[in-house]
């Protein structure tokens, strides 16, 4: 089903390729997809679109769809990086992303980590989200075991856009789009710019002198080309660059990241043979600092730092849809990627400057796979879908390595490992149905199989939060999914109704389990503080999670020209099965997982660009620890939005984020200090068009 917002003033629809792909709500504007057509299979899935504009971060425009979180609920103004992995369907417990993020066909999680650096994506002009809940690994590959969010970018036409914005604690935020069209081809330049002091993470009532405003500095840029080579091939090729920097709110709690990436996409939508090849490269570094606070909260030391941390993602894909019948879709395929990276760190400070101790770890994975995948017409009102794919992978060159800085021993080793290369290989599957019991009720179901590889973070790098420290795992196997679902979709015109159950099981989830309590030194880590607690990623014997997800959109046009009406909701019930070091959090649920999640909005906007929006989310009670022990209370918040279009060139726009103010707890340590979210925060802003 598909819940599309009006596109915002200056995002004209601009389309200049008659082979774009177009996806049409029943009384909303058109949403332009490229790349190749949408499979005929996509039907037997629950997918959910949403449009995307320059007046709302990318991350904070997924929040709308219930079900969808990341392992935190702060923001990319205010969480720690390396906590923003995404995921569906309450198959969390810990930050590397379980559903698969692609951006013009390329997967965008950190080569690393798996989290996702979401600034990146405020300088590009995208127009639409696809958001598929489950559905397994099928074409998409590895890593798609909750699903899979696409992000498509925008064909701008001849376009000067320049926005500027100013909200509370001098927050900051400015944007450039520039669209040229160069003959029959396309020219897209844009960057963005964002600031701001911050605001104090740490909740009233339990800070201290070393409590501040966690600042935030963000920049992207952003290159993309499309272009006809022959009346069948396009060629899209795409180059950005990110930096974002943040600080915790406490000194020796600074974070930088840094990013570019690149990718060649060519396209064949109109022949017989319809085909499309993909090569990429992401290079990213990241440096963090981690600060031990005393318990009144009045002095802080430095006790941990990865000064650098380089890793390089590179991949290919191709697809291949032969023609054999009018009601056939053949999907055939492979993909590759490969990632390698390692971690520079300091620790066991002697004062804040003199580290006593450096260690270095690391390694490589690689996959690569085929499938086959098809989808066929069988009466006017069924279709069925059904593919396979196998996937081999290695995890190679680990090590880990410790040696002392300081005397009495300098330059001695204290540990130098070398882990065993692994691989192995990996079985999927899926299949499906989508049947229109009437012309306006389709009845769909689908099962399926996924997987995804441990990252590089998860096998090698330990990490803290706060006193709490976790040690990777070199011995970490793969995720494999299974999952079912049966949905029911009704589409009257003005109305569409979207209901989903489902059930999914996640073996080998991987989760941080919690071993010990501090004081004590601890393997991977070093010392904890007493009252801390020392835990492990290790593979859980499965998460399992049921639920229902449930989708609405009105058209309320007949009221009020350019109204329209949004909600949805998601009821999830997670549950760990746990045994051996985990058997203490059997039955329990993941730590992050909330219940319940649900939002709504209510949209008005009018041709000329004049709008007004108001955004409701509710997300539930969830666990900050797998033990279920430390709880972070549910929360309710309100958006709103008003723009008046002075003139077909200047609109004039007011924003408010957090209306009420309502208290987001985003972490709690385990001495009980509760980290927020974003307060209420203010904006007005104005954008103008110059051509």
């Amino acid at each position: 089903m598909a819940l599309v917002s009006v596109p915002a003033w200056g995002q004209d629809q601009a389309s200049n390729d008659d082979n774009e792909i177009v996806f049409s709500d029943t009384s909303l504007s058109e949403i332009i997809v490229t790349g190749l057509p949408a499979s005929l299979g996509d039907r037997a899935y629950n997918a959910t679109e949403i449009s995307i504009d320059s007046l709302q971060t990318v991350e904070n425009a997924l929040r709308d769809v219930p079900g969808l979180q990341q392992f935190r609920r702060s923001d990319a103004r205010s969480a720690n990086p390396t906590s923003q992995g995404i995921t569906l369907r309450g198959l969390g417990g810990n930050a590397s992303s379980r559903a698969l993020l692609i951006l013009d066909g390329v997967p965008q999680a950190d080569p690393f980590g798996g989290w996702v650096a979401w600034p990146g994506y405020d300088a590009l002009p995208l127009i639409e989200a696809r958001v598929r809940r489950g559905g397994g690994s099928g074409a998409d590959g590895q890593g798609a075991v909750a699903g899979t969010i696409e992000l498509f970018s925008d064909n701008v036409g001849d376009l000067i856009e320049l926005g500027a914005a100013y909200g509370s604690r001098n927050n900051v935020d400015a944007d450039l789009i520039f669209g040229r069209e160069l003959g029959q081809g396309q020219l897209t330049i844009s960057a963005n710019y964002a600031r701001g002091d911050g605001f104090i993470p740490i909740i009233e009532g339990q800070r201290g002198s070393v409590d501040r405003p966690a600042e935030y500095e963000q920049t992207g840029l952003s290159v993309r080309f499309v272009a006809p080579l022959s009346d069948n091939i396009e060629l899209q090729s795409n180059v950005r660059a990110f930096t974002d920097d943040r600080e915790r709110g406490f000194a020796f709690s600074e974070n930088h990241n840094d990013g570019v990436d690149a990718s060649i996409r060519l396209v064949d939508r109109n022949s017989d043979w319809q085909w499309s090849a993909l090569g990429y490269v992401q290079i990213r570094n990241f440096d963090v600092s981690f600060g031990g606070v005393a318990d009144d909260r009045n002095s802080v030391s430095r006790a941990f730092e990865q000064y650098n941390v380089p890793s390089t993602g590179l991949g290919a894909r191709f697809e291949l849809r032969p023609p054999v019948g009018d009601d056939i879709e053949l999907r055939i395929g492979g993909d590759w990627r490969r990632t390698e990276g390692e971690t520079k760190e300091n620790f066991f400070f002697a004062d804040n400057n003199t580290p006593r101790r450096s260690r270095r770890a690391g390694g490589s994975t690689a996959t690569y796979g085929g499938f086959v995948e098809a989808s066929l017409q069988a009466s006017d009102a069924l279709v069925l879908t059904g593919g396979g794919r196998v996937d081999f992978w290695n995890i190679d060159n680990g090590f880990r390595k410790e040696i002392e800085l300081i005397n009495p021993f300098p330059g001695s080793v204290r540990t130098d490992d070398q882990f065993a290369n692994r691989n192995g290989s990996e079985f999927t599957g899926r299949g499906g149905f989508a049947y229109d019991v009437t012309n306006q009720l389709t009845l769909r179901g689908a099962a399926y199989l996924g997987w995804r590889l441990p990252t590089l973070n998860e096998l090698f790098r330990p990490f803290r939060v706060g006193d709490d420290a976790t040690a990777a795992n070199e011995l970490l196997e793969p995720e494999r999914l299974k999952g079912a679902e049966l949905g029911l979709d009704w589409n009257s015109g003005p109305v569409t109704l979207g209901f989903t159950a489902f059930y999914n099981q996640l073996d080998n989830a991987i989760a941080n389990v919690t071993l010990a309590n501090g004081p004590g030194v601890f393997p991977g880590v070093g010392f904890v503080s007493a009252g801390a607690a020392y835990s492990q990623r290790q593979n859980l014997e499965a998460i399992k999670s049921k639920g229902i997800e449930i989708d609405a959109l009105f058209g309320l046009g007949d009221l009020v020209e350019g109204l329209t009406l949004r909600a949805g909701y998601s009821f999830v019930d997670a549950t760990v099965d746990g045994t051996g070091d985990a058997a203490p959090i059997m039955g329990l649920r993941p730590a992050q997982v909330p219940r319940h999640n649900a939002s709504g909005t209510i949209r008005w906007e009018s041709e000329n660009g004049n709008g007004a929006s108001l955004s409701a989310r509710y997300i539930g009670q969830q666990f900050e620890d797998d033990v279920n022990m430390l709880s972070l209370a549910d929360a309710f918040t309100i958006d709103g939005r008003m723009a008046l279009a002075v003139n077909d060139r200047l609109l004039v726009e007011a924003r408010v984020e957090n209306l009420l103010d309502s208290r987001v707890d985003a972490a709690i340590s385990s001495n009980g200090i509760i980290e927020r979210a974003f307060p209420r925060t203010f904006w007005v802003g104005l954008r103008v068009k110059i051509e």
